[in-house]
């Protein structure tokens, strides 16, 4: 579901009949548009006739206009982006479908994920637009503000923001107006001429006012706009205008509570007592004033309707005229004036019950609080609740409850166990825990406990305990409070049996035993099937295929993956959207088979799609699935910037990490030769040779064995890692640590254990096709397919025919990275450039040693920068790029 959308707050004002002309400032708002600048500013104090402005040019302007008046509301950057988004959807539909899924989500994306989607969607918009944010001074949130200047920054060039604003917004302004970026309109600006003054006065207002008594008035208010509408509404039907204009002197404020008297003084008692009763609305409709005013002699609609005929400060919010809202300056004042008399606790109450009957809880729960009454407050959040869960709006379902006395949460079992939830949603297992006890507290000993909306309570305080604990990797708890839950829920409680079983068999994945967690993963699909949740279904496909793809079942996964695909597509756009995780998955298995086509078709399905999506990982999944093809491209830099990018957006949930962003980076810093950066890393997750193994450290340890590729001590490990992938029928594992066995012992200088383990990897690979786990892997593992090759064509067993079509197939792919050929068993001394001199063979064998460059330097007494100078000259003689290469060709030559 999508979070709800006020459409009244994208209805554009149209300009007001008989508006003063003001060309003047309509021209400068054009110029800005003609020289491309980024940004028009609006900027003055309330009255200015800021949005009556605005309305008044881009009603005689050629650009499509999307608009956004703000308010307090839009303080939480979500929502503020939503929003933006929903605006920018009444000039082109569709605009931006995936970004508001993503921000509905429990755990939406990064601010900055999303802005630069944002930005991207905005970018491929074909005309040249206006997006204005009205009442941009009521957003006080840091977050916010620093979205609006990533925008302004990356802003593209068919996009014009307008701001109109009380106050200055946190926008770099001295920068853009350096840069000619800005247009701006300031009081000083917005005044009314003499001319202007005279126009509105004696054409709009109907007054008969001289010159004098115009330039006097006019220099009274300084040109302040709604000063002027204040004062020509109080001297309506007066003989003695000038003296009222000798006598109207002060500040605004002075003047305006002055003026705001007389005005209301002139409304007959019934209207008086109607603006000021309703003035504790945020906005206003005929059903809900009548509410409020238990006067059933009055109609609601027809006192609006007559408030905007006489232009007493009420807008219109859509066409139809049900909605309108009080001017802002006017509604304060109204309030003010109103105070707190006995009966506002009382108006707030009668709002709230209206809006809850209606169906806007959130607006009753606002004015239950507004009133005092935290009990109706606290009851109506426990309503809200479910309806709030399901749209992705727990966040916002936190901020409302917060704003509760902590006497009054304590005391509802109910709202503190639905906190707790919340809370676990946000990722703050310890505030959730918190709340949760406070909930037990609640019910211990208490008749409550026997009541029947307590009776759920304890199972879902299990059930909360238990994910949190798999969000901490604490296994042993996950266990313990999923069994627990499972004995307090109903047998009838279908979908609350179902999360309780899926969180318990879960935890097989973390301890590799992923046959079970696949069974459980089935049945878990299988009920959410019987329930008709086809989404929760969709989603719980990829990582199904993930445990597959883990087992080397590549067939299979790809099988899950399609049929997920199809169920996605039977069942709309919501369930579509959720899908890029599958195509991501179908593209690296195709590459994985060297299919290039299919991986790029469905690569660039993910990142369309990705930008839909509302499963919180996928950021992190698209950076780490990026950096590893830039990795294989060579481009080792920018797949470090992706991984650091993954590791920002990283959300952390019952899903184990098993290849984590720091080990990723090893892998990569080995390859460019930055040894001391691996062996800290290793320092600092204590890993060692003689480790005991696990499969959650499984890739951690296979890039220590990497780094330590020519000791021997690191076979033990090795085969400590293939003797638990095996046992728990981990194909896929088993693979990648027989290639790096392989890669060890020939780095060591035993070809034929090499080729045994090497052999081994193809009997596992040829049936599902891998092809890129090979390539991957660079020219040491390029020559040992060639001498594998040569020994199976002297064999004469059955298949050999068959592994030797594999080993050419695996060849060619390789021929398109690495064309020149060198095997181990042709004469390698012979294309040394030059012999090594004695300090380079004294510095190979400590590099064979697994010293660093530092290490080096002090061993030999050199300075650091003499001993890259010797690795330098021994690559270059021995015809490599790093120091694993350089040990491993200087074996095959004999030197070590």
């Amino acid at each position: 579901m999508s979070a709800p959308i006020l459409a009244t707050k994208l209805y554009i004002p149209p300009p007001r009949p008989g508006l003063v002309p003001r060309p003047r400032l309509i021209e400068r708002l054009n110029e800005g548009l003609a020289t491309g600048r980024k940004l028009t500013l609006i900027s003055a104090s309330a009255g200015f006739g800021k949005t009556t402005l605005v309305s008044d040019w881009i009603a005689h302007c050629d650009r499509p206009v999307a608009w956004l008046s703000l308010d307090e509301g839009d303080d939480d950057p979500a929502r503020f982006i939503s929003y933006i988004v929903a605006a920018l959807q009444t000039i082109h539909a569709g605009f931006g479908e995936g970004l508001l899924t993503a921000l509905q989500s429990h755990q939406p994306p990064k601010a900055e994920a999303i802005l630069t989607s944002l930005l991207n969607e905005i970018s491929v918009i074909p005309e040249s637009f206006l997006l204005i944010l009205d009442d941009y001074h009521l957003i006080d949130s840091q977050p916010v503000a620093q979205s609006l200047a990533f925008l302004v920054e990356h802003q593209p060039p068919q996009m014009h923001l307008v701001l109109a604003t009380r106050e200055d917004p946190q926008l770099p302004l001295a920068r853009l107006r350096a840069r000619s970026q800005l247009t701006e309109l300031r009081a000083a600006d917005l005044r009314f001429t003499s001319a202007e003054a005279a126009e509105f006065l004696n054409r709009m207002m109907g007054l008969n006012l001289s010159p004098e008594n115009i330039s006097a008035l006019e220099a009274r208010t300084e040109g302040w706009i709604a000063g002027l509408q204040l004062a020509a509404l109080s001297m309506q039907g007066r003989s003695d205008a000038a003296s009222f204009i000798q006598s109207f002197t002060g500040s605004h404020h002075f003047v305006l509570d002055y003026l705001l008297e007389e005005v209301l003084q002139k409304q007959p008692e019934y209207l008086q007592a109607f603006l000021l009763r309703t003035s504790i609305l945020d906005h206003l409709c005929g059903p809900l004033c009548e509410a409020v005013m238990r006067e059933a002699t009055l109609s609601g609609q027809e006192i609006l309707e007559t408030l905007e005929r006489a232009n007493l400060f009420i807008i219109p919010l859509d066409n139809e005229r049900r909605w309108y809202r009080y001017h802002h300056l006017f509604g304060e004042l109204l309030r003010q004036r109103l105070g707190k008399p006995k009966e506002f606790a009382e108006y707030h109450i009668r709002a709230s019950q209206w809006h809850a009957e209606n169906g806007d809880l959130g607006s009753a729960f606002h004015h239950a609080l507004a009133a005092g009454d935290f009990v109706r407050a606290a009851g109506l959040a426990e309503t809200a609740w479910q309806g709030m869960e399901d749209s992705f709006q727990t966040a916002a379902w936190l901020g409302w409850v917060r704003k509760l006395p902590e006497e009054v949460i304590r005391l509802r079992p109910v709202l503190c166990t639905l906190l707790g939830r919340a809370f676990a949603d946000a990722g703050e297992p310890e505030a959730s825990e918190a709340r949760l006890q406070d909930a037990e507290r609640c019910l211990d000993g208490s008749v409550l406990a026997t009541e029947a909306q307590f009776k759920p309570l304890p199972a879902t305080i299990a059930l909360t305990r238990a994910y949190n604990a798999q969000v901490q990797g604490d296994l042993a708890a996950t266990v313990k409070y999923a069994e627990q839950a499972l004995q307090l829920i109903p047998e009838t409680d279908f979908f609350r049996r179902a999360q309780a079983i899926i969180t318990l068999e879960v935890t097989h994945w973390a301890s590799g035993d992923l046959e079970p967690a696949i069974r459980a993963l089935d049945d878990w699909m299988e009920s959410m099937t019987q329930l008709g949740n086809h989404i929760f279904v969709v989603a719980s496909a990829f990582a199904v295929a993930d445990l597959l793809v883990d087992l080397g079942r590549l067939s299979e996964a790809e099988r899950v993956y399609q049929d997920a695909l199809q169920l996605a597509a039977k069942h709309g756009p919501e369930a579509e959207h959720i899908t890029a995780h599958h195509h991501l998955g179908l593209s690296m298995i195709h590459r994985q088979r060297g299919d290039d086509t299919l991986a790029a078709h469905h690569l660039k399905q993910a990142a369309e799609l990705g930008l839909q999506t509302t499963l919180v990982d996928w950021l992190y999944r698209w950076h780490v699935a990026e950096a590893q093809l830039r990795e294989a491209a060579g481009d080792l830099e920018t797949a470090l910037a992706l991984l650091d990018e993954a590791k920002r957006v990283y959300i952390k949930s019952p899903v184990p990490d098993l290849r984590p962003v720091e080990a990723l980076k090893a892998r990569i810093h080995l390859k460019q030769e930055r040894i001391e950066k691996v062996r800290a890393w290793a320092g600092e997750c204590g890993l060692s040779l003689a480790d005991e193994v696990s499969y959650l450290h499984e890739f951690e340890h296979l890039t220590l064995a990497r780094l330590e590729i020519a000791n021997p001590q690191v076979n033990g490990l090795l085969e400590r890692l293939l003797q638990a992938a095996e046992r728990q029928k981990r194909m896929g594992n088993s693979l990648e640590i027989l290639l790096v066995q392989a890669l060890a012992h020939r780095a060591q200088g035993n070809l034929p254990l090499a080729l045994a383990s090497l052999e081994r990897a193809l009997a596992l690979a040829e049936p599902e096709g891998y092809i890129r786990i090979f390539v991957d892997e660079g020219e040491p593992m390029r020559m040992l397919i060639v001498d594998l090759r040569s020994s199976i064509k002297k064999q004469t067993l059955i298949g050999a025919h068959a592994r030797l079509a594999y080993t050419d197939k695996l060849l060619a792919a390789f021929a398109q990275i690495a064309p020149t050929p060198r095997s181990e068993v042709s004469d390698q001394r012979s294309t040394m450039v030059a012999p090594l001199s004695e300090r380079e063979l004294e510095t190979l064998r400590l590099i064979a040693q697994g010293l660093s460059n530092g290490e080096i330097s002090r061993r030999l007494f050199l300075a650091l920068s003499t001993v890259k100078g010797y690795n330098q000259k021994i690559f270059d003689k021995l015809q490599v790029t790093n120091r694993t290469e350089a040990v491993i060709r200087a074996r095959e030559l004999g030197l070590l």
